[in-house]
């Protein structure tokens, strides 16, 4: 075994974890879950089932991920992080048929408390201000907060809040890369 489990967790039949990941205290990962390398989960969490989690994701106290969502790599969720999966849940119908996608984007972070509506895709590094509740798609490196949420900015890789030149240019705290905010999007500059 290349992971580390807490003697406290439990792994369903049909599961791969990825090496050098760790599942801490009163964790469970139900069947057909699918979890990347060097992965984190905090205690108390839930796992799937038919999850994917992509690699270096760090998931933290009393998040479960329920089936329909997808983390791709790198993607940070708060403590206490909430998913749903149906619109329109009522405990006495089944409406496993209507689970929605919703997708977590390369380096996407999620504070804490935040909910996700299903059916939704957070777009790559961006940022979810904790208790925000997400009921629509977010661009890439958009900075979101609120009830609904709303976008009050852009954030790099870094996560730090992105400034703008007067041609509408930014570098990337993170790693340097030169960005440009074109039609409400951000785009690498090529120039």
């Amino acid at each position: 075994m290349d992971y580390f489990t807490h003697h406290t967790s439990f792994i369903d039949d049909n599961v791969i974890i990825g090496k050098d990941s760790k599942i801490w205290h009163f964790c469970h990962i139900l069947t057909g879950v699918i979890i990347g390398q060097n992965c984190s989960f905090g205690q108390n969490c839930v796992v799937g089932p038919n999850v994917k989690i992509g690699n270096n994701c760090k998931i933290q106290n009393n998040v479960s991920v329920y089936e329909g969502v997808e983390c791709e790599n790198n993607v940070f969720l708060g403590p206490s992080v909430v998913f749903t999966n149906v619109y329109n849940p009522r405990s006495f119908i089944i409406r496993k048929n209507e689970y929605k996608k919703t997708l977590l984007k390369e380096g996407c972070s999620i504070g804490a408390n935040a909910t996700i509506i299903c059916g939704v895709t957070i777009g790559e590094y961006a940022f979810i201000a904790a208790g925000a509740v997400v009921r629509e798609n977010i661009k890439p490196f958009a900075l979101v907060a609120g009830i609904p949420s709303r976008q009050i900015g852009w954030v790099d890789k870094g996560a730090q809040k992105m400034t703008f030149d007067d041609k509408g240019k930014a570098t990337d705290s993170f790693d340097g890369t030169k960005y440009k905010l074109l039609n409400d999007e951000i785009i690498i500059d090529e120039d």
